[in-house]
């Protein structure tokens, strides 16, 4: 089965993205026509020509064409003809005598009409559908039918106006969250000899060496060869401090240099690069449909020949109450006009996907739009302990002497001397202390879970809590010759800086905080507890985390946060799995929904936050275009709506929408 991945231009309603996508699923598998990006993929076992793909689209949507290449979308209405019908139905109305007015009001409609009514035809006798063509089409003839020429006139006017704003409303929209994910670097400065040749960034194998000068983007992943410099890396992990880099540093495409001239090394093609990831992730987002977009979408179904229905029974019924045939024809022709769902169903996946474009611009990537609507609905979040919540990294911070008889440097060659047999993380941070001597020791025991003893010569040395120690000092270890107490060691436990304060964000979001760990019971604890998480399990291999996910997701929306390669089947399993983008295995990554692409904590409430404020809108929009089209619809019942109030409540309500969503970049673009 072959993934084939198309572009498709002149395609400004969603309702049409829908219908598209429909028909390419009655001749290929899994087809997904994503309005956001103007993006179509389907996967087919025989081969398909871009010939054969256009011929499909055309037939349910004339206007469109496919391409394999991004082309710039020609304008729909040209603002020319818009001009000289409105002229034509001015001079017949106000300089033509009576009897010729007719024909001048018949060439302005054709103006207008006639690209408008060949689509309502096309797509009337290719899929027996009814859109929002054949709509205005029945509404503008009818109500010249009814002799009244100039709001039939009006309608068409500002429908045509209507969707050149919308369009245009639209395009810039994808522009400018384009304009966020825009990572790729198309060319490259390839060095040949002693020459630099520019090439493609599709073309650069593994081992060339790369130029890149102040001001560009990093084209692929790779390695610092020579220079030094300054990367601006916010595209990639949201981060805005620029970071320094030097010889042997890796460094990520998409970042951009913003210093002096440095070479790199490719250590990846673009294919496999971090740019390529993030763009094929993003692109794919908005595939993965929440619940709202997939039942607005049933809802968009059946919306249309409802109020067709509708229009029909009042015509039928309106003189029953004595309402004149004339005016039910032109009450349901102003129904009609009403009825186009075109804001219900731009506004939902166009504020998912500016959500998901405005958190990958703040470094947090992701994989659908099902998963940033579930962020804000999680009820538990559960942590891995090393890397996720702490560094993974324990040193010495303070030696404090309680002995004078001992000096600093006594103290750290005993710690050096007898840790260096133990395996314990907390062991291994008294390795980076310099000793100054090798000193002979017998008789060395691991106490689980309180700490170590050992000899050196006659003297007995135990290190380890004050449980083990018998001291009544509060520091992580304590070393004691013989007895006696002689010094405590306070150990930088490697939390997280941030660590603490995200927990506390997500309590106060009524979130339940877990800790899953492998890490032994005093340690796992010790940090548990200092950072106030609710429930603390330790000791777990992957297999006990998989199973006690199972029993905290009982009944409940629950989010794992992890980054190594045994956090992968929960990740995998999690509603939402979360992985650390810097530190986190290529299978975690893979595995999870969401990528914190600096290991910033942070981001996970900034996440849920977004997801609450793009929900938010999509509440405000839904409402206001449902109510709107609502009332409007009884008014046009009881006679006291015109067909220009009518083409407000398409059109209008459209834009409306289209504007309030653009607040959620405005509200977390950086």
């Amino acid at each position: 089965m072959k993934k084939y991945k198309f572009n498709i231009n002149n395609l400004d309603c969603a309702n049409c993205a829908l219908a598209v996508e429909n028909e390419l699923n009655k001749h290929f598998t899994n087809a997904k026509v994503n309005f956001n990006t103007s993006i179509i993929t389907f996967e087919s076992e025989k081969e398909c020509s871009l010939k054969e793909i256009n011929k499909i689209v055309k037939n349910v949507e004339p206007e469109a064409s496919v391409t394999e290449e991004k082309i710039e979308t020609k304008k729909e209405y040209h603002l020319w003809v818009l001009i000289l019908a409105v002229l034509v139905c001015l001079i017949g109305h106000f300089l033509i005598k009576d009897n010729y007015k007719i024909i001048f009001y018949i060439i302005s409609y054709i103006l207008l009409l006639y690209k408008i009514f060949m689509n309502a035809i096309k797509i009337l006798i290719r899929n027996k559908r009814v859109d929002e063509n054949a709509l205005i089409t029945i509404s503008c003839v009818g109500a010249l039918c009814l002799g009244e020429v100039m709001e039939g006139m009006m309608v068409v006017v500002l429908y045509t106006i209507g969707k050149i704003l919308e369009k245009k409303a639209v395009n810039n929209s994808r522009k400018s969250i384009s304009n966020l994910i825009n990572l790729k670097e198309p060319y490259a400065n390839k060095k040949d000899g002693k020459e630099t040749i520019k090439v493609s960034v599709d073309d650069l194998k593994i081992g060339d060496i790369v130029v890149i000068k102040k001001g560009e983007k990093v084209p692929v992943d790779g390695i610092v060869t020579e220079g030094k410099s300054k990367l601006d890396t916010s595209a990639i992990t949201g981060e805005s401090v620029y970071r320094s880099i030097e010889e042997n540093d890796e460094i990520l495409s998409g970042c951009i240099n913003m210093g002096n001239i440095i070479e790199m090394k490719v250590t990846k093609v673009y294919s496999d690069s971090t740019v390529a990831q993030i763009l094929s992730i993003l692109e794919e987002a908005t595939d993965k449909k929440s619940k709202v977009e997939t039942n607005v979408s049933k809802f968009s179904k059946i919306y249309t020949p409802t109020i067709i229905l509708l229009a029909i029974l009042m015509i039928l019924i309106l003189p029953l109450f004595k309402v004149p045939l004339n005016e039910s024809i032109y009450r349901s022709l102003t129904f009609l006009v009403i009825s186009c769902p075109c804001a219900i169903a731009i506004s939902v996946p166009l504020s998912y996907f500016t959500g998901i474009g405005i958190a990958s611009k703040n470094g947090i990537l992701i994989k659908g739009s099902n998963y940033l609507d579930n962020l804000s609905n999680a009820n538990n979040i559960i942590f891995d302990k090393t890397g996720t919540l702490t560094t993974g990294e324990f040193g010495v911070s303070e030696i404090e002497i309680i002995d004078k008889n001992y000096t600093k440097q006594e103290i750290i060659d005993i710690l050096v001397n007898g840790e260096k047999y133990s395996n314990h993380p907390i062991a291994k941070s008294f390795m980076n202390l310099k000793k100054t001597k090798d000193l002979k020791i017998t008789n060395h025991k691991e106490i689980e879970g309180k700490g170590i003893s050992f000899n050196i010569s006659d003297k007995k040395v135990t290190i380890g809590n004050k449980n083990l120690c018998n001291c009544p000092y509060d520091a992580i270890l304590h070393l004691n010759i013989d007895n006696k107490h002689v010094a405590s060691i306070t150990i930088n436990d490697g939390i997280k800086d941030n660590a603490k304060e995200v927990i506390k964000k997500l309590k106060s979001d009524n979130i339940k905080v877990h800790l899953l760990t492998g890490d032994k019971k005093d340690v796992a604890l010790a940090i548990g507890e200092k950072l106030g998480i609710d429930d603390i399990k330790y000791e777990m291999l992957p297999t006990d985390k998989y199973k006690m996910y199972e029993e905290i997701d009982q009944n409940a929306l629950s989010i794992f946060v992890g980054d190594g390669v045994n956090d992968a089947p929960v990740l995998k399993r999690a509603d939402i799995g979360i992985s650390m983008g810097n530190v986190g295995s290529e299978v975690a990554i893979e595995a999870s929904d969401i990528v914190i692409m600096n290991d910033d904590l942070n981001k996970i409430p900034e996440a849920i936050n977004i997801s609450k404020y793009t929900k938010k809108i999509i509440k405000q929009n839904l409402i206001f275009a449902f109510l709107t089209k609502i009332i409007i619809l009884l008014l046009s019942v009881f006679g006291l709506a015109t067909m220009y109030l009518a083409v407000f409540a398409d059109t209008g309500v459209t834009l409306i929408t289209i504007i309030n969503t653009l607040r959620i970049k405005n509200k977390f673009e950086k």
